[in-house]
Parts: structure tokens; C-alpha cells; sequence
């Protein structure tokens, strides 16, 4: 009996079957009375071997869900924390209502930390429903996290869904209602029509994954922004006992009036100007470095080391000409300088997307150009408004507002009328669209070249490489070119395209799985797979094919496979740049490197400072000013005042996010103060052997090689629960399978006196303040009688003897009956025998409780023990000593 949802109800789960078979029920339309009800105990006659006590005992502890322990949720885990992942959990716990910002390094386990918190609320019953708030394209990777990972299944809302989840509902009932938990899109939620129901009907606990795309954006820009910081500002304003996590690793995008802006989500007063209070926000504020968490609490990290290099090719023969042609025809346009007029910019800002997609590849100066000539027909006479320039060099730059980058072609200035092009100029575009489209191919495209000799290193020294293009249309012409010229070395290779053209998030999940079973492979994408994707578990190093011109996406590309739970030791990372051309040169030594060596001397990633798209704007123009190319010249130009400004800022910057993360990396808050209670989780709920095992025994015993496939699902997968529930019912079955006896003896050098050893399930009601919860434990609890009395091994040793004894010698079947027989009998006489056991134990998980307490500052806890089920009785006899009289 669970504790009731509300009066009269009662609430009761089949004492072998899992939670979601608990039902409700109205005791007063009930004709029998409530009683409490026993296990029969094992039938001696059944008596098997040591195999079958293991099978059930791991079958019991797999199907745990509400463990005893403080740490509420660790059953409903299918994924085993680190140390350092229990402290966002820590903070949470201290807070009412928890508004927190989980901010550590890109890598580090931001989900895990986040559904952490989130499955330890729901389990204590301090939330009852929970949601995510993320970007349209990780729906669907926040879905499957939260059911894999934490036994949380949420429906996903979305554009395309909302017909689908509208059917279930009763009349006037709202989507945000109706579901228990939900990830939705926060793009659409925010939309005139869903705001308010979301706001009103939403989740009591709301997770906002990449939450810097949601902080109050500078000015007038970023309106799609202006909204979602404007849906996160009501929901936390109009409902203030909602609780809220918010997550990103780059939570300071250079402007403070964003980052303070976040920091109001978590308490009114961190929004505004004047200096923080420090120990306050240090309340709601974790932000940690890697090299904080490698070793930790004495468990060491394995983050992957990244070896980064810088490759450099040389434009030749025709493309050189090409691109010297279009950057001659950039020049003319910027000639007149000052006396330019609107119409003129938007050409020059064509000129330069035309010269961008040049240097991405041939086929997307291609593409862009022959998109020009088949919209050109169909122009219609310019309106006479002044252009929005804004929107062109939005194009072209890589906006730090855009929560993913566009993989489009940036042909707004070269597809509208605003540039009023001269019959002259239209020309010229045609006859360089013609000459584009002859480059492509290796011996043509020096850049080509030089990447697949690159990939080619990387394959042969064991490496699987994702090679990161800006537009569509490189990635499929790098993807066509490299899968053909490398297969002559790496006959197995399987070359993929992955853009933002390819349908939605779950069709390029498939891509990406597919591809993944190739022996030796290669990844193309765009940057539709550069942020929140993890990639790390097929892939291991990267190649920039383009440059980036914002250097967060440079940490955000690398990001995806430079993570916790990469299996290779190294990632390398390999950025790709024309030696012998001016745009190059700039983006390297003006954003790049300037970036890289702030994360080398600090150990953290910055943003560029805020006005470093309009620095980098003009220095292009500077050097589309000057005719001369050489090496000398494009110096000076990188040694304007505005680049050295910048720069200067930037280190400003560095240094106080620095000095910030010292501040807000938690180090006094020390999870060895509950090291015991880490320690004691393996024991109670098992782990990765522990499944594996299970698996494998399981397979054998039950003659079905499937079930040992299992373990690669981890421990709440649902066949995985199904097969433990289903191991259970059969061992109690009144025609029970014999390999899965309820007891068992055998013969081992393991014990010196015969030792008993029973499966126990312990059960408890703890009551927390107002709340009464529900708990078990699985307990192997052995024991020798000495001087007439019961003496109980600890746990520790009776988890050890479970785990090793081996049988030296057979235990004919009759002599397996005796000892158990004996055994039961001993039990039977002694009263209350597990009066004792089961009082320590609860008094252990009430100084558990108090720990956890003392670190969370949270309520008073009472552990109240019931009257434990005896699941099993195995019989360990000296060997030599098999008479049951034997001591």
C-alpha cells in the first residue's frame, strides 16, 4: 500500500510488479478488509544451487524502483553519476522553490545534472509534473534522454504533433494540462496561441536547455529572443512557486545586461544593475570548469584530451584566378567609400556572401549564383523603403543570437532588388557562376585536396572524423568528392551528408545511427549538428572545412564529440584555412586564435565581445579597401585600434569569467560529506556487471540467448524491468521453475561455520514534513548461530559472500533439503527474528538522512520499518561439514 494520492483513495502496487501497475481504489466500496499478508516461506523441496539465489537476488534489486536511501531517485537511474553530477542535485535540494542555473563546461553532463533534479523532485513528491523548454531540432534527444535515462516519458510538442496530442484530450482541455511531462519546443510555445496555456497550464518544474538563447538580447535585435526571455519572465513572475533549471555552458554572451537578465529567472533582484551578491547567487549558481571535475571525490573523470591543429592549403591554377576576379569586382564596389549609398551596401554586402560561399567550396559560389539568374526574371521593381541592411549582414555573419546556425546559401542581398544590378554587373555574375561551376573536383579545388589528405591521416591513425561545412551545398559536394577519391585507399569507407535539408531531428538521428555501423566512415554536416547533439560515442575528432565567423560555433562543433562518455582517449580537432587569402587570414588572427588562446591560458571558452561581428565587418573592408595583398599589408590591417579595442575587451572579459568561475564552482559544497551514502548505491540498486550478469545468467537459465542482449539497454529499460518481474513471478510460482529456486545450500571454502543467508525485500514508510513516501531494499542478510543466539555478518561481508562463494564440492539433493530445512526451522523458533536487523538498518538510513539533511538544510526525516519478505534462504556449509549439525 503506497502512501494515498488523496482521502479516501488508497493506492496499491502488486507487490512483484512495477509502479505503473499501482491502481487506485475506494477502500469504502471494498467488501474485504485490508490485512497484512506474508510470503510463504521457500519450500525446501525446491532446494537448487547458488546460481539461482543470484538470479533472484539481482532480479529483485533491477526491479527496485523506490530505493531507502536519502537520494530518492537512484532507482529510477539508468545511468550511473559521476561524483561531481550530485552537486546541482545538493543545491536543488536546499532551495524552495528551485531556480538554479546549472552552468558548467560544454562536456560535462548538463542533462544528466538537470534530469537529475528532476526525477529526485518527482520521487520525493515535491513536483508532480515536469517539462523541457529547448530548441525545435533536440526535441526529440531530450525525449529519448528523459525516458532512457531517468524512467521519465514525455510527450513532445511540436508543429507537426499537436494534431496528433489534441485527439486525447476531453473538451476545452488544454495540451499543457492534459500530459504529465513534456519537451517542447520553445520557438512554438512561445507563439501567440500557446504562450498563455503554457504559462498557466505548464509543468510545475520547467528545464530551459540552452537557456542563453532565451536571456533579454541588447537593444532592439533579436526579437524571435526578446520572446522567449519574455515566456520565461511570465512563467516565473506569475506563477513564483514554479520551479526552474536553467542550463547552458556559455551563460555570459559578453553583454551583462543578457547574462543579468538569466540571473533574474532565479530571483528578481539579480536583474538589475550594481554589483551582485555573491553569497546569494552562490545559491542558485553552479558553474565549473573541466579540469574542476577530472579528479573528483577520489573517482577519476575520463574527459578525452583535444589535440588541436591548424592546416593551412593554397588556392591555385583557376580557382586562385577566380577568386582574385570576385575579390578585384569586391574592391570596385567598396571604392567609393563614405559616399556610398543604401543601394550600394546591399551590393557590397552580395559581393561579400558571393566571395564567403566561394571559399566554402565551388558549389555553393555555384549554387548562389545560379539561384541570382533564375530569380532574376521574376524580380519585381524595388519598393522605394530603404533596405534592411541588418538583415544581409545577419546572413553572412554567424550571429551569436541564433540559437543554430543557418545552413543556407546567404543570398538575400543577391536575390532582392535593392541592389538595382547594372546589365554590366549582372554579366559579370553569370560569367562568374560559369567559371564556379568548372572548379569542382579534386584536381581543381586545392582546398579539397589538402581536407582529404587530412581525413585521410585521421582514418588510417584510427579516427573517425566529422568534417563541419558551412552551407548545404559544400557538404554534399565534399561528401560526394571524399567518398569516392578515399575509397581507393579505405575500401570500406561509407561518406554522409547530414544538412539542415535533411527533413527533421529524428531523420538525421537516423542518418548519423546508420552511418555509425559503417567500419570505417566519414560525417559531413553542417552546423545543424554543432550544438546539442552528442556525437561522441561514433565519432572522435573534427575538421573546420570552413571557418566559422563567430568562434563559439568553433567550441560548439568540437563540443559535440570533445565530451564525458567519449570512449576514445584523444580528439583531435583540425581547422582548415587558405593560406593565400585575405578573408582567411582575418577570421583566423582577428576571432580564432584569439579565442584559442584564451582557452589555453584560462582553461575556459569566452565569447567574442559584444560589436566583434561589426570589428571583423570593417577589417574585411579595410583590406577590400587596399589593393595590395601581400603578407606586410594584411598585418597593418589586422593592427587596426578597433581589432587591438577588441581584443582588449575580450581579455577583460576572459578574466572576469575567470575569476567568475572560481566564485561559482561550489567548492565548499563537498559530496564526501555524504561519501557513504555514493558508496553505499552500487550495493542496493547494482551496477553495469551487475546487469551483465544478471543478463547472461539469465539467458542460460531461461534458454534465451535475446535476454543477453539486454544489458547493453541499461537497467530501467522496460524489457529489461519486464524480464526481472517476469524472473520473480516464476520463482514464486506455485510450479516454479527449478532454475530459479527461493533456496538453495552448497558446499565451499568460502565460510569456517555454516552460515545462512536470506534474500530480504525491507520495507519503510518515511515521513519528510508533510510528505510520507514509500520505500524498499533488496538486503542479502547472513547469519551463524553462536552460543544459541543469531549473530548477524554486516552487510558488507554478507554482499561479498553473495557475490564469491563458490561451491568445492557437490550437495547431493537431499542434503540441500536438510539445510534448509534446518535453517527455516531455526527461523521459526526465534520469534522476531529480524527485529534487530531490520532496527539497525533503519537506524543507518535515518543517519543517512540526516546527512543529507545536514547538507540541504532540508525538513526533519523519520524512517519507520516494516516487517521485511524473505525472498530467499541459502545455506553455505564448510566444506568437509555437510551433516546438518554442522557449525
Amino acid at each position: 500500500m503506497l502512501p494515498r494520492p488523496r482521502e479516501p483513495l488508497l493506492r496499491l502496487r502488486p507487490i512483484d510488479g512495477p509502479e505503473r501497475e499501482a491502481v487506485n481504489i475506494l477502500a469504502a466500496l471494498e467488501c474485504a478488509q485490508l490485512e497484512a499478508a506474508e510470503y510463504e516461506p521457500p519450500d525446501p523441496a525446491t532446494a537448487a544451487d547458488l546460481a539461482a539465489a543470484r538470479l533472484v537476488f539481482d532480479a529483485a534489486r533491477l526491479a527496485l524502483r523506490s530505493g531507502a536511501g536519502p537520494f530518492r531517485s537512484l532507482g529510477r537511474l539508468s545511468v550511473t553519476p559521476r561524483p561531481y553530477q550530485y552537486v546541482p542535485l545538493l543545491m536543488a535540494l536546499r532551495l524552495d522553490p528551485v531556480r538554479l542555473l546549472i552552468a558548467d563546461d560544454v562536456g560535462v553532463g548538463k542533462t544528466i545534472e538537470a534530469g537529475m533534479v528532476a526525477r529526485e523532485l518527482l520521487d520525493r513528491g515535491a513536483v508532480q509534473r515536469v517539462g523541457v523548454l529547448c530548441a525545435p531540432h533536440l526535441c526529440e534527444q531530450w525525449a529519448e534522454e528523459l525516458s532512457s535515462k531517468f524512467h521519465i516519458e514525455a510527450a513532445v510538442v511540436q508543429p507537426s504533433r499537436m494534431a496528433r496530442l489534441e485527439r486525447a484530450l476531453a473538451q476545452d482541455e488544454s495540451v499543457f494540462a492534459h500530459y504529465p511531462h513534456l519537451v517542447c519546443s520553445i520557438d512554438f510555445v512561445k507563439s501567440d496561441r500557446y504562450r498563455r496555456a503554457f504559462i498557466d497550464h505548464g509543468p510545475d518544474l520547467i528545464i530551459v536547455d540552452e537557456a542563453h538563447t532565451a536571456a533579454r538580447p541588447r537593444g532592439q535585435f533579436g526579437s524571435s529572443q526578446h520572446r522567449r526571455f519574455n515566456l520565461l519572465s511570465d512563467l516565473v513572475q506569475r506563477h513564483p512557486e514554479r520551479h526552474v533549471i536553467l542550463a547552458t555552458a556559455t551563460p555570459h554572451s559578453g553583454v551583462d545586461e543578457s547574462f543579468r537578465s538569466l540571473l533574474g529567472l532565479l530571483r528578481s533582484d539579480f536583474d538589475g544593475e550594481g554589483e551582485l551578491d555573491g553569497k546569494a547567487l552562490a545559491r542558485h549558481l553552479v558553474q565549473r570548469q573541466r579540469r574542476d571535475l577530472q579528479q573528483w571525490l577520489g573517482s577519476d573523470t575520463p574527459f578525452p584530451q583535444r589535440t588541436p591543429t591548424e592546416h593551412s592549403y593554397q588556392l591555385d591554377g583557376d580557382y586562385l584566378q577566380l577568386f582574385d576576379d570576385v575579390l578585384k569586382y569586391c574592391r570596385e564596389l567598396v571604392r567609393s567609400g563614405k559616399e556610398q549609398t543604401q543601394r550600394q551596401r546591399v551590393r557590397y554586402w552580395a559581393a561579400v556572401a558571393i566571395l564567403r560561399c566561394l571559399l566554402s567550396s565551388p558549389a555553393s559560389a555555384a549554387a548562389m549564383l545560379q539561384r541570382r539568374q533564375e530569380r532574376q526574371a521574376a524580380a519585381q521593381p524595388a519598393d522605394g523603403q530603404p533596405p534592411d541592411l541588418t538583415r544581409y549582414q545577419a546572413q553572412i555573419f554567424d550571429s551569436s543570437e541564433d540559437d543554430q546556425a543557418p545552413d543556407y546559401l546567404p543570398s538575400a542581398a543577391v536575390d532582392g532588388t535593392d541592389a538595382e544590378w547594372k546589365r554590366s554587373e549582372r554579366e559579370r555574375l553569370t560569367r562568374f557562376l560559369r567559371r564556379a561551376e568548372e572548379l569542382h573536383g579534386f584536381d581543381k579545388d586545392a582546398k579539397l585536396r589538402r581536407c582529404a589528405e587530412i581525413a585521410a591521416e585521421l582514418l588510417r591513425d584510427g579516427f573517425s572524423p566529422i568534417i563541419y561545412c558551412r552551407y548545404i551545398d559544400t557538404a554534399r559536394y565534399v561528401a560526394d568528392q571524399l567518398e569516392t577519391h578515399l575509397r581507393q585507399q579505405f575500401p570500406t569507407l561509407s561518406a554522409r551528408a547530414v544538412t539542415g535539408s535533411d527533413g527533421d531531428s529524428d531523420q538525421r538521428r537516423e542518418i548519423v545511427t546508420e552511418l555509425a555501423t559503417a567500419k570505417t566512415r566519414l560525417l559531413v554536416a553542417t552546423d545543424c549538428l554543432s550544438e546539442g547533439v552528442n556525437l561522441q560515442e561514433h565519432w572522435n575528432a573534427v575538421i573546420h572545412y570552413d571557418l566559422p565567423w563567430n568562434p563559439n560555433r568553433l567550441e560548439q562543433r568540437e563540443g559535440r564529440v570533445d565530451r564525458y562518455g567519449q570512449p576514445h582517449a584523444e580528439v583531435r580537432a583540425v581547422t582548415l584555412f587558405g593560406g593565400n587569402n585575405q578573408i582567411d587570414h582575418v577570421v583566423m588572427r582577428v576571432l580564432i586564435e584569439k579565442a584559442r588562446t584564451i582557452y589555453e591560458r584560462l582553461g575556459i571558452h569566452v565569447p567574442a565581445p559584444l560589436g566583434s561581428e561589426e570589428v571583423l565587418n570593417a577589417v574585411i573592408e579595410d583590406v577590400l579597401h587596399n589593393r595590395r595583398a601581400d603578407a606586410e599589408q594584411l598585418r597593418l590591417d589586422l593592427s587596426t585600434p578597433e581589432v587591438s579595442r577588441m581584443h582588449t575587451r575580450w581579455d577583460q572579459a576572459a578574466d572576469q569569467q575567470a575569476s567568475f568561475h572560481a566564485a561559482y564552482a561550489q567548492h565548499e559544497l563537498k559530496p564526501q560529506d555524504v561519501e557513504r551514502e555514493l558508496q553505499a548505491i552500487q550495493p542496493i540498486f547494482g551496477n553495469d556487471e551487475d546487469l551483465q550478469r544478471f543478463c547472461l545468467v539469465a539467458a542460460q537459465r531461461l534458454a534465451n540467448p535475446d535476454y543477453e542482449e539486454l544489458a547493453e539497454k541499461g537497467r530501467n529499460h522496460p524489457e529489461v524491468e519486464r524480464l526481472a518481474h517476469d524472473i520473480l513471478a516464476q520463482a514464486f510460482a506455485p510450479d516454479q521453475n527449478p532454475n530459479l529456486s527461493r533456496c538453495g545450500a552448497i558446499a565451499t571454502d568460502a565460510v569456517d561455520r555454516r552460515t545462512a543467508l536470506l534474500l530480504l525485500r525491507l520495507r519503510y514508510t518515511i515521513n519528510e514534513d508533510r510528505t510520507q513516501l514509500f520505500a524498499e531494499e533488496i538486503v542479502p542478510a547472513a547469519f551463524r548461530r553462536e552460543g544459541g543466539q543469531l549473530v548477524w555478518l554486516d552487510a558488507e561481508q554478507s554482499h561479498e559472500l553473495l557475490r564469491t562463494a563458490r561451491p568445492t564440492r557437490n550437495l547431493n539433493h537431499s542434503a540441500r533439503i536438510e539445510q534448509v530445512e534446518q535453517v527455516l526451522h531455526l527461523l521459526q523458533t526465534s520469534g522476531e527474528w529480524w527485529q534487530e536487523l531490520v532496527q539497525a538498518r533503519a537506524s543507518d538510513l535515518h543517519a543517512a538522512h540526516a546527512r543529507l539533511r545536514e547538507q540541504t538544510k532540508g525538513p526533519s526525516t523519520q524512517v519507520e520499518p516494516h516487517q521485511p519478505d524473505m525472498l530467499g534462504c541459502y545455506v553455505f556449509v564448510p566444506d568437509g561439514t555437510a551433516s546438518p549439525q554442522a557449525r
